[in-house]
């Protein structure tokens, strides 16, 4: 195989499902970048259509799709949708997920009063919506592809270690990491030998998601939590979303074909420290 293609993506059709958030977009404009046409999903279009807008302001090809990842009917026609489309689906890209504060503790929450509907909301975006069920309605047509494809899964640090305060999201991206990996083994033995399926872990990246976990909302300052991060990542900073870019076109591309059942992280160190 030619070096100079291992990481290219050309004529396959990547869809992304929470396709409108900060970080799938920018996955989303990097497998483009490398060649693919790109589906935008989300449960908000209008989020989808501005993330597609943006990808084809830099001349790549994207649509925009409303879909809802908790509702694997709603996958399902998407995927149809996209098929007709496009033509088919070579890689899956399964960005759907978030926390609540909710489901977080704090001094005014502890842990036995956490409800449980926020915590079941919590696993279910990140477990369900964020890989089991885009997994099924997108996976029955992708086994049927002859070179396979890569199913990339969102995992987090709080999968390897997990974080204080946030209970339910840890234990749901710990299932994420470890339905990655049952998958990977299941769709090999079971049905396509070429499709992959692999996840990141993310370390920290400012989000609108655990922002009220790292900023002062009044303030702006970085939280004590927060500076306690930033001193346990080597590399000093948080995630940008372009950190995540040469990761998943590297999943996503022939570059990574004998790769399956992984779980990297793209962390700054994060993981690799331990405190002294």
């Amino acid at each position: 195989m030619n070096g100079s293609n291992l990481f290219r993506l050309d004529g396959k059709v990547a869809a992304l499902t929470g396709g409108g958030g900060v970080l799938a977009s920018a996955i989303a404009a990097g497998l483009g970048a490398a060649g693919a046409r790109v589906a935008v999903c989300d449960l908000i279009l209008e989020k989808a259509e501005r993330t597609a807008t943006g990808l084809r302001e830099q001349g790549i090809e994207a649509r925009a799709y409303g879909m809802d990842a908790l509702s694997k009917a709603s996958l399902e026609q998407g995927c149809e949708a996209i098929c007709r489309d496009f033509g088919g689906v070579d890689v899956l890209v399964n960005a759907a997920g978030g926390n609540l504060p909710e489901a977080s503790t704090n001094a005014e929450r502890s842990f036995f009063d956490l409800p449980l509907p926020s915590l079941e909301k919590v696993v279910a975006l990140n477990l369900f919506a964020g890989a089991i069920l885009p997994a099924q309605a997108f996976g029955r047509k992708m086994v049927e592809n002859a070179d396979g494809g890569s199913i990339l899964n969102i995992s987090s640090m709080n999968a390897i270690r997990p974080l204080t305060r946030i209970p339910g999201y840890s234990a749901a991206k710990a299932a994420v990491s470890n339905f990655t990996q049952w998958l990977a083994v299941h769709v090999a033995q079971d049905y396509n030998k070429n499709l992959r399926v692999n996840a990141i872990a993310p370390g920290f990246f400012l989000t609108d998601q655990n922002r009220y976990l790292l900023t002062d909302p009044k303030t702006g300052e970085i939280t004590e939590r927060g500076r306690t991060i930033l001193a346990h990542t080597p590399m000093g900073r948080y995630g940008e979303p372009e950190d995540l870019v040469g990761t998943a076109v590297w999943l996503a591309s022939p570059a990574s074909r004998f790769v399956t059942g992984v779980v990297v992280p793209v962390d700054g160190g994060f993981s690799a420290f331990s405190g002294v």
